[in-house]
């Protein structure tokens, strides 16, 4: 237990109420919770996934927050019926599916209620045409493609999972053309190849499909008809988009395979060989095609549909309009054991935690909000549409904690805002460990077993550089991309955030299979992990919501900031991109440091007027927001942090700046570095300011 931490004046009295607290989430308690979350399956806007709202809210009923149950509607498609026949050359049949997903033993693969795989986000379609393979449909692939001389243009292009999100592949193939997409999960990536298959080991049957929505997330997320508005249920459909002009919906249809039904399709194709780093794990040589034609006919059923978020509050006693907001989705694909729901049930551990120190008399400073959001995996919808209806009140909140893969496994892992990532290093230190230590201890050392294996994933060109700036040899903490509920909070409104969960082999993503008896069996049989994530997610909570002085840490958010524009100065020189002149940003940066040493010193000695004070600490995240947002992407409005628009869920730093450079286009380029300095030098003025 650390003797004082940044924020308190007498941390002694918070050591009391975080021991109290630490001893109230219970293991056991946690997995009763999971089981009767998952007991049905529950995706958005389905009559069970209205019992889960309820179940929730009886929770946090029973802890003494004052809950509501509250409704948006969105633009969601739900399949009618899906159909992927495949043919030879000679027009043999090779496939005939999707088959359905089964193993030998799996107690919930046959519930009536599973819906079949599907895209959210995809349209209807009713397509027939030839099939090429484009490894991971990323640009380099599609690239490749056509500099091998192969047009996919009207052709249904068949893809496989990895790399980047499903909606960017399903992006890349409609700018190329392509009359469809389907997209599979190969054994190389979580299959076979990795270990052993369930139900005898943590990864991917043959059968299992990997759903996900679609949706062009790095246009914006949520309700798709309403960008930057909140979808209540009694918005005129004068507010609403049209479907065929909502700008993130794709308009070519996709499907997702099992590989069971992929590789007949695979094995069949002709002409070259695949370059190299295209072999998936599949047991004959891939060939990039043509030599298979695929039909694919889906039926979307496309309506408003009612979607449900469980808020529920504590009042702060002294400042009421400064919210703490923890959130963690509920809809699940199909059932969901690790995504999201061990998320929900280590937050219905914290609830209980905190309900329990409410009884004994406990109060917080600042309003604690608890969300439970609906229709994440279509989209981030529930969270977006309620951070859009409050935008105003959210202007005072001081973080957003976000949990969402809560426990796939024992290895503690997180993502913040540089100004955070030493606020979830300190609370990692008073968490015990179920492998002895603290949290903060395992993980230290799970991060050094696994540095090498991090530190070539290739999933973003930008992603976390500089991540660990200021803290050499710490725990890395990463950088928020888009892909959970967060999004919303940081990206658009410029609230404070960061993400917790534990990792682990984890081959059943998004199937049948992400159930119950596969998480008992692999991912936390006895949910001491869910008992740590909940315990972690607490005291995130508690830290924020009484601090004396909020403890951001300003210094490191700085030094990061400079670690990105030399990234970006060396990749503007690499790409060729002439003429920008990074001379006025790293001025601006350097003066932020400065700025933000002298308020690091006034934060152990505050003075008086904390209250002046934290609204300055606070108004510093929202100065680095852009009110014109990004460029082809306004909805996304922060200047250091967004989506990539070719990455979809890994980070791009100082994104305005970089993507201009990627796409060699020097006055975009020059343009964002301007808005970049303008931002950083609002942020610079803040904490001078506040210095004062």
């Amino acid at each position: 237990m650390p003797s004082s931490l940044p924020g308190y004046r007498n941390f002694a009295r918070q050591a009391k109420i975080d021991q109290s607290f630490l001893a109230i989430p219970d293991a056991k308690l946690a997995g009763e919770e999971l089981k009767t979350l998952t007991a049905e399956p529950h995706i958005a806007a389905s009559p069970e996934d209205y019992k889960t709202a309820e179940y929730v809210a009886g929770k946090f009923k029973a802890a003494g927050l004052e809950t509501s149950i509250v409704p948006y509607k969105a633009w969601l498609n739900m399949p009618i019926s899906v159909s992927v026949e495949a043919f030879g050359s000679n027009g043999a049949e090779l496939m005939k599916g999707p088959v359905p997903e089964h193993v030998d033993d799996d107690p919930y693969q046959s519930d009536s209620r599973v819906t079949p795989a599907f895209n959210g986000s995809s349209p209807s379609g009713d397509v027939t045409a030839e099939v090429v393979y484009a490894n991971y449909g990323r640009p380099e692939d599609f690239k490749k493609l056509t500099d091998m001389g192969i047009d996919v243009r009207g052709k249904i292009v068949l893809v496989r999972y990895g790399a980047n999100f499903r909606g960017v592949k399903v992006y890349i193939a409609q700018q190329y053309g392509a009359a469809g997409v389907l997209i599979y999960s190969d054994p190389a990536d979580d299959g076979y190849f990795r270990g052993d298959m369930y139900p005898h080991g943590p990864y991917r049957p043959a059968t299992s499909v990997q759903r996900g929505a679609v949706q062009y997330l790095f246009k914006y997320p949520g309700d798709a008809l309403t960008p930057g508005v909140a979808s209540r249920p009694d918005l005129p459909a004068s507010e609403r988009l049209s479907p065929q002009n909502a700008p993130n919906l794709p308009k070519i249809p996709s499907e997702p395979l099992s590989y069971h039904d992929a590789a007949p399709i695979l094995e069949h194709l002709t002409g070259p060989d695949v370059p190299h780093g295209w072999q998936g794990a599949l047991p004959f040589t891939y060939h990039v095609g043509p030599g298979v034609k695929v039909h694919m006919v889906l039926k979307m059923d496309y309506k408003y549909r009612t979607i449900w978020d469980v808020i529920g509050r504590v009042k702060g006693t002294e400042f009421p309009d400064e919210w703490v907001i923890a959130g963690n989705h509920r809809d699940a694909w199909v059932y969901g054991a690790v995504d999201p729901n061990s998320g929900t049930a280590a937050m219905l551990e914290a609830v209980h935690g905190l309900g329990a120190l409410l009884q004994q008399g406990w109060k917080p400073k600042r309003s604690i909000l608890f969300c439970s959001w609906d229709a994440e995996e279509e989209g981030l919808i529930g969270s977006t549409e309620w951070a859009e209806d409050h935008a105003k009140e959210l202007e005072h909140a001081v973080a957003y904690f976000n949990t969402d893969v809560g426990v796939a496994g024992p290895n503690f892992e997180a993502a913040a805002v540089p100004s955070l990532k030493e606020f979830i290093r300190n609370v990692t230190k008073e968490v015990p460990s179920p492998k002895g230590g603290t949290v903060y201890d395992a993980w230290k050392k799970s991060d050094e077993n696994e540095e090498h294996h991090r530190s070539g994933n290739g999933s973003s060109t930008h992603s976390n550089n500089g991540a660990a700036a200021g803290a050499a040899g710490d725990v890395e903490v990463g950088d928020l991309g888009s892909g959970s509920d967060y999004t919303p909070f940081i990206q658009h409104l410029g609230v404070p955030s960061t993400d917790v969960g534990s990792s682990g082999p984890y081959g059943v993503y998004h199937s049948v299979f992400d159930d119950f008896a596969w998480f008992t069996l692999n991912a936390d049989p006895t949910f001491v992990y869910e008992q740590e994530m909940a315990r972690v997610f607490g005291l995130e909570v508690l830290h924020m919501a009484d601090a004396d002085v909020l403890p951001y840490d300003y210094v490191t958010y700085g030094k990061e900031i400079a670690d990105y524009l030399d990234a970006a100065q060396k990749s503007a020189a690499n790409n060729n991109v002439a003429g920008l002149d990074f001379s006025a940003a790293g001025a601006a940066v350097q003066q932020f440091i400065a700025a933000a040493g002298l308020v690091r010193q006034k934060q152990d000695h505050p003075g008086a007027d904390m209250a002046a004070f934290n609204a300055k600490l606070r108004q510093v995240e929202g100065d680095f927001l852009s009110e014109q947002g990004l460029p082809n992407r306004p909805w996304y409005k922060h200047t250091i942090y967004a989506p990539g628009e070719y990455t979809g869920y890994a980070a791009v730093v100082i994104p305005g700046v970089n993507e201009a450079i990627d796409a060699k286009d020097s006055a975009r380029a020059a343009a964002q570095l301007a808005v970049l300095t303008q931002a950083i030098q609002r942020a610079t003025a803040t904490l001078q300011a506040a210095a004062q």
